[in-house]
């Protein structure tokens, strides 16, 4: 079963630019190195050529691997979500009812995840456990220090 994930439209550009990069600009250059390895001669003993061979491979898992990605990847709209409850893209206040911090925090999917910069994977455990919740709910989410409680202050778009 595919599993679709739905991204910004700033999120998905991302992605494909990441693609682009490395089929136009990585794939030829290890390409090139290969070529330069394989005309030093003996190919059993040239420590270059398999690092250039071992590189393409990593280089082609990762560019399949982004394509699946895209290929399953969704725009959301967000003027159709439901702003009462917090879901993928919702930018929330939570504060957490231990120590009384606030923390502000936008539901992204995990390739868009930064946290430093306050997006936060929708898979994470945080983010599974804020999904549905409203304002004013408590969210008790289990993390490895045990379980948090966080209080919903505030859902945006």
């Amino acid at each position: 079963m595919s599993e679709i994930s739905y991204y910004s439209a700033e999120g998905l550009k991302k992605l494909k630019d990441e693609l682009v990069q490395l089929e136009q600009v990585e794939r030829p250059r290890v390409t090139q190195e290969i070529a330069d390895a394989r005309d030093k001669g003996d190919l059993s003993e040239n420590a270059e050529y398999h690092a250039a061979k071992e590189e393409q491979s990593h280089l082609e898992f990762k560019i399949a691997k982004l394509k699946n990605v895209i290929s399953k990847a969704r725009i959301l709209d967000e003027s159709q979500l439901d702003t009462s409850k917090i879901l993928i893209h919702s930018n929330v206040v939570i504060k957490n009812t231990t120590n009384g911090m606030e923390m502000k925090y936008r539901l992204v999917a995990d390739s868009e995840t930064d946290v430093r910069n306050g997006k936060l994977s929708v898979n994470s455990p945080i983010g599974k456990g804020l999904l549905g919740k409203k304002v004013g709910e408590i969210a008790e989410i289990q993390v490895p220090n045990g379980i948090m409680k966080f209080e919903i202050v505030e859902i945006s778009r």
